[in-house]
């Protein structure tokens, strides 16, 4: 009786309910695995120590991520004989290569060479098995069709960008967490919208983690941190999310983003991006030192500087992000190259305003 069941059972006739399971699913492991990694974590004293750059005054576990990487695996295990297995298998594979990566550097030391070796590697067998990448600039500054070396090589690019990137902003509450979740759920609705229930159920299922780790990680007596396993899995996820939304507009002329996914795609990312090249252009042309030389001149910083608690910096970060995406959206009638100018600047413009503000009161 099952088998016939199994096999006569076609999830994409009730997406809207698979994905709710998925999603509560993947929020159950979550929230049941954290109160065993907290007491672990503080049984064993693996803990964040804080220092000169530290934000928090207080010892606190980083092995979020462990939560979120097994939520991950278990929903995907489960349902992955009834969607997409191949690429099921070798997201799951990416994410355990760095999740290791990342647990190995949570608990002692990695250097950055074998942490860049992991992200290309599980980055390279997702590009190359399952020939997810973009392939074309869409005629950004009149270049179009990539040769496949090429486009292999510049994908390759944007998962190491997007995964340290999105490293990079977790420095305050709730930031990285809630920037992934409003993130993933955007993908969510256009993989629902291209009829990719794999894609959808991990997105998803990532919504579904991310809200139970953001429990604690808002929590004050509680509090957990995402580490570098979570921010290394979570930030793969969302280039993978990304590379699968581009690849999916370019390789059908028909699709509604076919010629505005590039811009769409940054505007979703544009937080994690904007600061990272603004933080390296500060390293390297006014410190004059190493692009990769941790410091505290991150915009998060900067809200922190002002006044701004975690939340506040969290919700005003994550909500002009939003607004950004909201514009880019209302933006897809105009040339691409118009649209990422124009993104450029208002989204850099919107980031200043706080500041602005701040200052006016000062006065």
């Amino acid at each position: 009786m099952f088998k016939t069941l199994f096999e006569d059972f076609n999830p994409e006739s009730i997406p809207f309910i698979w994905l709710i399971i998925a999603f509560l699913l993947a929020f159950y492991i979550a929230f049941q695995s954290f109160p065993t990694i907290l007491y672990v974590a503080k049984e064993r004293h693996l803990m964040d120590e804080p220092d000169g750059r530290s934000l928090h005054a207080n010892k606190t576990p980083t092995l979020g991520g462990i939560g979120i990487f097994l939520s991950l695996i278990v929903v995907m295990t489960l349902v992955g004989a009834f969607l997409n297995t191949k690429v099921l298998l070798l997201v799951m594979g990416g994410l355990t290569i760095l999740f290791f990566l990342g647990l190995k550097d949570d608990l002692t030391v990695l250097s950055a060479t074998k942490k860049f070796a992991g992200q290309i590697l599980a980055s390279a067998l997702l590009i190359i098995f399952t020939d997810t990448r973009i392939i074309s600039f869409s005629t950004i500054l009149d270049i179009d069709v990539l040769p496949y070396w090429v486009s292999i090589g510049f994908t390759l690019f944007v998962y190491i960008l997007i995964i340290n990137a999105y490293n990079l902003i977790d420095g305050v509450d709730g930031l990285a967490g809630l920037f992934a979740l409003v993130v993933s759920g955007i993908f969510v609705y256009f993989f629902v919208s291209a009829n990719d229930l794999s894609l959808a159920t991990i997105a998803i299922a990532l919504c579904g983690a991310l809200i139970a780790f953001l429990r604690l990680n808002f929590s004050n007596t509680n509090k957990i941190f995402m580490g570098d396993t979570g921010s290394l899995i979570v930030g793969f996820l969302l280039a993978f999310f990304t590379i699968s939304f581009i690849n999916m507009a370019q390789s059908d002329d028909q699709s509604m983003y076919y010629s505005d996914a590039p811009a769409l795609a940054f505007a979703l990312l544009f937080y994690p991006l904007a600061d990272t090249l603004r933080v390296f252009f500060i390293r390297i042309f006014i410190h004059k030192s190493s692009p990769f030389k941790a410091d505290q001149n991150h915009i998060h910083h900067r809200f922190i500087g002002i006044g701004y608690n975690h939340v506040k910096t969290t919700i005003s970060i994550v909500s002009t992000n939003f607004v950004i995406i909201l514009i880019a959206f209302n933006l897809t009638h105009l040339v691409l190259n118009i649209q990422i100018f124009l993104l450029l600047a208002y989204g850099s413009a919107l980031y200043l305003v706080p500041f602005g503000i701040s200052k006016l009161m000062k006065k």
